[in-house]
């Protein structure tokens, strides 16, 4: 277990999210979307999970006004940082956090600035936790004086790395338990 969970550190050490200026600067329909947004995490969240983002979710978005509708069914690179940012973030937190957090970071710093800042808090937040999945020891997530603009995107980011080193933890633990049942049963 420890061995796999060294290498799965590893691989979550690697994690880059695209800043805004990585982002394609041409629209794209609803299957391009979902296909870009499940490329940029399919490196570190699990298979064998459902979807993170369907077509009905990303309708349901523009219903509940977290993101702009299309234009002429067509999704910017504006939609594409909503979407990249709300998928991990329904992951720690509620629809109504996450609205009202975009709202505030968007006023706040502008949609480019609050995506990006939101980027790299992430990543931060990743390393860490592959830190911790390697062994190593890392420095907190709150060992520096933080705005209290930021206390909310460091706490987000921070929650669905932690989850999902949790997450990897109990599986890998659930694989090890099946491997011993299934070497008592026989011997």
């Amino acid at each position: 277990m420890e061995d796999k969970l060294k290498i799965w550190g590893q691989e979550l050490a690697e994690v880059h999210l695209p800043r805004w200026d990585e982002l394609p600067d041409l629209d794209l329909y609803m299957d391009q979307v979902l296909h870009l947004v499940d490329n940029y995490f399919k490196k570190f969240i699990s298979k064998d999970k459902p979807p993170l983002l369907t077509k009905a979710m990303v309708n349901n978005y523009v219903k509940l006004q977290l993101i702009p509708a299309p234009e002429k069914k067509r999704y910017s690179r504006r939609h594409l940082a909503f979407l990249i940012a709300i998928t991990l973030l329904k992951q720690v937190l509620t629809i109504p956090e996450i609205r009202a957090g975009i709202l505030f970071q968007g006023q706040h710093d502008g949609i480019r600035n609050a995506y990006n800042i939101f980027c790299e808090e992430q990543e931060k937040a990743l390393q860490i936790v592959a830190l911790q999945a390697q062994g190593k020891a890392s420095e907190g997530i709150f060992s520096e004086v933080n705005s209290p603009y930021y206390l909310a995107v460091k706490s987000a980011a921070f929650a669905f790395a932690a989850k999902l080193l949790a997450e990897e933890a109990i599986r890998l633990e659930d694989e090890r338990m099946k491997v011993e049942e299934n070497s008592d049963e026989q011997t």
